[in-house]
């Protein structure tokens, strides 16, 4: 016979909650008798974090009981979670004798005969459980769990009242903990109208010191977006988490009920789901059922007087209902009187429910309202939605085009996209005597502009998919001009895709079809994107004869955005973005940028002249010209257009480089809220993430594998995944992972990127180790097979340095790598070389930390090798250091590792060797082999106990532990603490 199994969904993003309230645990394990008021709205998840401290509980000893409130109505069962906790307790035969000394237990649970007649007969039940339950928390530590308080009946209100105040969280006479025991109680924060019988008590309770309040919050979107992909198996496409993620809000509950309904119809809400959110509106009275569902009309939220003029009802009336859903936690008061629905999905429920007829003459009605008081900055989308939805089709199409124009004046190209796209759907459904009529307003250069909102908002497959549409609707008789412009358009957008051919074929076509002369702005255009496609593909020659002529021709017609377009190219095309002429173009394309006001391209200046400090090895001056950039793309609302995606990620790659790694992933968590496409720009954080041990790194870098083909994201997952396997130990998946980045990197006209030597000496560190591996082992044959291919990845590094990728000569960063592909490969074919990994350690001294203190650790073991024990010392000392600083786990596992097994006695890791750890982390590792809770830990040091928490986890990280007994364990090893004198001592 099978047996039906039920995962549980795992707890995610809860940590601090956890710690607070295993924190009390403690203290009640210790003797302070403790009690926490678990608050939140329903499905938040407190039963699945009560649910996970009861097991850790459980686990350590303590005896955990648990009584439920159920909702019974006006009519509820006396004392219903205390006899449920009875009944568990009476069937367990360790508490059989402490329940026998006490006659409370038979009056509960129904056998006893006490009257209730007696004037004492209550105080004296309930003391009776207080002394049963100190009893029994002198036997075991004990957690009492109490949940869903807001259903609880009177009676048990008032043993809980006396339990806490005058039972059994009382201290003595002296002031001293009498008793092991916690009370965790949990309610829905949502169910508490003004008139709730719980409210009083709540008050009363969390005034009493040894009562706290604990109130569960929703979840962050990260933490959603976690949860979502944990609780499927088959991996669900990024459009659809983002979607649950929106609709759930952070409830855990409604994120595991969209993601079991995914196969539903697109859009649905689970029936049960919804059934149970339309349980307290059909509670109200109809009058604010029917505000309510008017309400739902108007979206998430809605002003009192819109409201007050669609619902029509007499303002006393309209009062009392909206007090009644306040009441009832459906609706909530917002600033400039507004309402809005406590959660969206509760809103859904409510317009799900309204008949088609009902719904569509609602819409209606808003719509007129809205156009009835004049254009705002946000009603054109208001009306347009209304309008669609009411089935006015030509008022909704004029209306989405308002609002895409109000969007493109306030820099939000998302929703310029939305706006355009549903222009576009419904144009053919609008007669042309009804569409809108001006200037740019047909349907190729309409989709023209959604094709350069979805551009700017990050989006580029889009882009070139609505920039074909465009060329689609382009007819023969079609105005030169526009037939070019298209086509540059898309040129433009598909070198944004790597489609490096394809966009210079275009490019081609839209400067062929306008003559240069006479001169026009469309030409110089159509010249300066042709340059940037010819020189994509290797045509430098064409490229640099284009953007010469262009020039001219935008200084003549005085187009200063043209201009500054083309000097950035020439920056590039002669003597490149490191030289001083070089920087002086990209200085002169800001300005003329700048005071045209185009700000793609000052972002394009901006970006090229941080590129150029960055190769020339020049870091600190990278950042002000970044944070200068992102800053435009801030203002512009351009954040996640192309370039300052590239910015982001040059921003957090000198973050990393610097060793600024702290910075770095602080930065990075911005990205969360990026474009799919551009999961690429935190991919600094991934590198930080694998030198500090971080296994889920590489699932992280291989999601950005998924999708379309996207350039960066490729190099980025190639480089974490290289160094990945290098790093375990695993040359044959290095070199395949090298040599498919490369390939996937390799443009048409066959060009390798100037990554690959960073990726080959990747590469050649694995398989140095195996080599040298083999080589202790005799076995030749397999030597030779990796001494060639270490020979074939030398040459891929020195081919690619002596021309470069792109033909101009390395940097200080190309020139380091090439150091180390070198080193690597003497180490390889003949073992440690000295000489070699000394110039690799000066070559990464231009800035890059990480890698000159893993060329360092390489230096130190040829120094061993050659007997200069001293000056390996030195060599090893600083690496310590720097992993110590970093936080780079691995890397101080190896280095200690060598320092003992080569004796280096002044960096020896024993007795006064450098801790791992700050100052801070020693006194909080301290606390924690004493046996410290994070909360005690704060209180002792003046910090909190969140402050705490992070501290803790710095501990584990740095010394690889799994957990704080663990952590301890090492410290004892390793020296880092000594064990407490005992009285005895």
């Amino acid at each position: 016979m099978s047996q039906i199994t039920f995962s549980t969904p795992p707890l995610i993003g809860r940590d601090d909650e956890l710690a607070r309230l295993t924190g009390e645990l403690e203290r009640a394990r210790r003797g302070e008798a403790r009690a926490v008021l678990v608050a939140g709205d329903a499905g938040v998840g407190k039963t699945r974090v009560l649910d996970e401290v009861a097991r850790r509980a459980a686990d350590s000893g303590t005896t955990v009981v648990t009584g439920h409130c159920v909702d019974l109505g006006d009519v509820g069962l006396p004392y219903l979670p205390f006899t449920e906790i009875l009944g568990v307790l009476a069937a367990d035969q360790r508490f059989a004798d402490i329940l026998a000394a006490h006659p409370v237990v038979d009056r509960l649970l129904g056998g006893g005969t006490g009257s209730e007649r007696d004037p004492d007969g209550r105080l004296r039940l309930f003391e009776g459980v207080a002394g049963l339950l100190a009893d029994l928390a002198d036997l075991a530590p004990l957690l009492l769990v109490l949940e869903d308080l807001h259903w609880a009946d009177q009676s048990s209100r008032d043993l809980l009242r006396f339990l806490l105040s005058r039972g059994v969280l009382q201290r003595s006479a002296g002031g001293v903990p009498t008793h092991r025991l916690a009370v965790f109680a949990s309610y829905r924060a949502d169910d508490l109208h003004r008139r709730h019988p719980l409210r009083p008590l709540l008050a009363e309770l969390v005034r009493l010191p040894s009562v706290e309040r604990l109130e569960l919050r929703p979840l962050g979107d990260s933490d959603v977006t976690r949860l979502v992909r944990a609780l499927e198996d088959r991996p669900l496409p990024d459009d659809t988490v983002r979607h649950i993620v929106e609709r759930a809000e952070g409830n855990a509950f409604y994120a595991e009920e969209l993601v079991a309904a995914t196969d539903s119809a697109a859009g649905g809400m689970p029936s049960g789901l919804a059934d149970l959110l339309l349980i307290r509106v059909e509670q109200l009275s109809d009058t604010a059922q029917q505000v309510l569902r008017t309400a739902a009309v108007a979206g998430r939220r809605v002003g009192h007087d819109l409201l007050r003029d669609a619902v029509q009802l007499p303002e006393d009336e309209l009062e009392s209902a909206l007090r009644e859903a306040v009441g009832r936690q459906l609706l909530v008061p917002g600033d400039g009187d507004t309402y809005s629905f406590r959660h969206a999905l509760a809103r859904e429920a409510v317009y799900a429910d309204l008949l088609p007829g009902e719904r569509s003459r609602l819409h209606g009605a808003f719509a007129r309202l809205l156009a009835a008081r004049g254009l705002t900055e946000d009603s054109a989308a208001e009306r347009a939605h209304h309008y669609r939805e009411s089935h006015d089709l030509p008022e909704a199409l004029a209306a989405s085009l308002e609002a895409a124009a109000q969007a493109h004046r306030v820099g939000a190209p998302a929703e310029e996209l939305r706006h355009l796209e549903a222009a576009l759907d419904l144009w053919s459904s609008v007669s042309p005597a009804e569409r809108p009529s001006g200037e740019g307003v047909e349907r190729v250069t309409l989709t023209l502009r959604a094709s350069a909102a979805a551009a700017h908002a990050g989006d580029a497959h889009r882009a070139v998919s609505l920039t074909r549409a465009a060329l689609a609707g382009v007819g023969e008789d079609a105005d030169s001009e526009l037939a070019a412009r298209v086509r540059y358009t898309l040129a433009g957008n598909l070198m944004s895709v790597d489609s490096l051919t394809a966009a210079f074929a275009y490019s081609s076509e839209a400067l062929a079809m306008i003559p240069a002369e006479p001169p026009s702005r469309t030409w110089v255009w159509a010249a300066a994107t042709h340059v940037m496609a010819a020189r994509q593909v290797g045509a430098d020659e064409t490229a640099l004869r284009v953007a010469r002529q262009a020039l001219r021709v935008a200084e003549e017609l005085r187009v200063p955005d043209a201009r500054a377009d083309l000097l950035i190219s020439l920056a590039a095309l002669e003597g490149g973005r490191r030289t001083r002429e070089g920087r002086e173009r990209l200085r002169e394309a800001r300005e003329l940028a700048r005071g045209a006001g185009h700000a793609t391209v000052e972002m394009r200046a901006l970006f090229n002249l941080a590129v150029g400090c960055f190769e020339s090895g020049d870091l600190q001056e990278c950042l002000p010209l970044l944070d200068e950039g992102l800053e435009r793309a801030r203002r512009a609302g351009l954040l996640s257009s192309p370039y300052p995606l590239e910015m982001r990620y040059l921003r957090l790659l000198v973050l990393y480089t610097l060793g600024r790694w702290d910075e770095c992933l602080r930065a990075a968590a911005e990205a969360e809220a990026l474009p799919g496409a551009g999961g690429f720009a935190a991919g600094p954080a991934l590198y930080v993430a694998l030198a500090r041990g971080d296994a889920g790194a590489v699932g992280r870098a291989r999601a950005l594998l998924e999708g379309p083909f996207d350039w960066m994201g490729t190099l980025v997952a190639g480089i974490a995944l290289t160094d990945a396997a290098a790093l375990r130990g695993d040359p044959e998946e290095a070199v395949e992972r090298m040599r498919s980045t490369v390939a996937a990197l390799t443009d048409d006209a066959g060009n390798r990127p100037d990554v690959a030597i960073r990726l080959a000496a990747l590469c050649l560190a694995a398989v140095a180790d195996r080599a040298v591996e083999l080589r202790l082992s005799g076995d030749t044959a397999r030597v030779n097979r990796w001494t060639d291919t270490a020979a074939e990845l030398v040459e891929l590094a020195r081919a690619l340095a002596e021309r470069g990728g792109t033909g101009d000569a390395q940097g200080p960063e190309g020139v380091a790598w090439l150091a180390r592909a070198e080193a690597e490969w003497v180490r390889a074919v003949s073992g440690p070389d000295s000489a070699a990994w000394e110039r690799a350690v000066a070559a990464f001294s231009y800035g890059d930390v990480y890698e000159r203190a893993r060329c360092q650790l390489r230096f130190a073991e040829a120094l061993l090798a050659a007997e200069r024990r001293a000056e390996a010392a030195v060599q090893a000392r600083e690496t310590r250091e720097t992993a110590v600083r970093l936080g780079a786990g691995p890397l101080l596992e190896r280095i200690d590792a060598l320092i003992r097994r080569g004796r280096l006695a002044d960096a020896s890791p024993g007795g006064d060797r450098t801790s791992p750890l700050t100052a801070r982390e020693q006194d909080v590792l301290r606390l924690l082999a004493l046996g410290r809770s994070n909360r005690q830990i704060g209180e002792e040091l003046f910090i909190t106990g969140k402050t705490a928490s992070v501290h803790v986890s710095n501990i584990l990280a740095k010394l690889g532990a799994a957990s704080r007994t663990e952590a301890v364990a090492i410290a004892y090893r390793e020296g880092l603490i000594t064990p407490e004198p005992t009285a005895s001592g």
